[in-house]
């Protein structure tokens, strides 16, 4: 059997977690476990993972990969399990891709019996290293491992060695438009940008701007002051005089209720009508109360 070399490419886990269940042998993320050895398999026996975190394969990428693998071979296996008489990839799908665009019959692979927790999980933590996945893959994933595992975001954080901020930033861009999400798949927007979009709570408004914003090649910070514009809009300097002394007589007529609500001790609003005219409404809430307003109302006449 041909010795299984470590791919550069191919980064280990920075921390190297062990499963909770400590009667199994100490399980890698990336790589061989403490007893694995890499055995041959047919690529028509592999099937991708209908889970993999990651939707979209840069073409060039795998183009010069697929080359790499015909001149080297495949330096990392795969890490799979067993689904009857198949297998299905855990981690390496980027390189299961490349070997079969070079031609390749067979590759390494590590067999592990994993649940589809941790099918998820391990497919995830290899992109997340490899910084494989857009923003909105790695949204998806987390949101994932949340409804369909009953992960928290806290044990979310710990798994991909990210803080939990981090986590709910990031799930924080689904709750945008389909189609800002579909830019930011796209590379047309970057995440700077969604994360700013997240101001507009109308999702048609978001999806405007981030067309107006890909158009013109806006930067971060000029999304950021576009977004405080439309939610934050200048006061109007050009009111009509009318409208400016209406303005000062509605403060007028306030701080006099508040006066008169401080005075009396229950609520007071002060109606009011054209020419000058209205009139002011006291409330009470029992009979005693009443009775107390008027004795103070009569207190005044006297």
């Amino acid at each position: 059997m041909e010795p299984v070399l470590t791919d550069p490419e191919i980064p280990v886990s920075k921390k190297e977690k062990t499963s909770e269940r400590t009667a199994e042998p100490q399980k890698n993320f990336i790589g061989l476990t403490e007893e694995g050895m890499a055995q041959k398999v047919s690529l028509a026996l592999i099937d991708a993972n209908s889970e993999q975190p990651r939707k979209k394969f840069n073409e060039e990428e795998l183009a010069e990969l697929a080359a790499s693998i015909r001149t080297y071979g495949v330096l990392q296996p795969l890490i799979v399990t067993k689904k009857n008489e198949r297998y299905e990839i855990i981690a390496g799908e980027r390189r299961y891709r490349a070997s079969k665009l070079a031609g390749l019959r067979e590759v390494p692979v590590i067999v592990r019996d994993y649940s589809r927790q941790e099918m998820m999980e391990v497919s995830l933590i290899e992109n997340i290293q490899r910084s494989d996945l857009n923003a909105i893959e790695e949204a998806k994933a987390y949101h994932t491992l949340i409804t369909d595992f009953g992960l928290t975001q806290e044990e979310i954080s710990t798994r991909v060695s990210k803080s939990r901020v981090a986590v709910t930033n990031s799930m924080r861009l689904l709750k945008l438009d389909e189609k800002v999400q579909n830019m930011l798949v796209d590379g047309k927007l970057t995440a700077g940008h969604a994360r700013a979009l997240l101001g507009l709570t109308d999702r048609e408004q978001q999806a405007a701007v981030a067309e107006k914003i890909a158009a013109k090649e806006l930067s971060v910070r000029e999304t950021e002051q576009l977004v405080k514009k439309l939610t934050q809009p200048e006061p109007d300097t050009k009111k009509e005089p009318a409208e400016k002394e209406n303005d000062k007589l509605g403060i007028f007529y306030r701080e006099l209720e508040d006066r008169l609500k401080e005075a009396m001790g229950t609520k007071v609003q002060i109606r009011r009508k054209e020419q000058g005219r209205g009139r002011i409404e006291i409330e009470y809430y029992s009979a005693d109360e009443l009775e107390r307003i008027s004795e103070m109302l009569q207190s005044l006449r006297d």
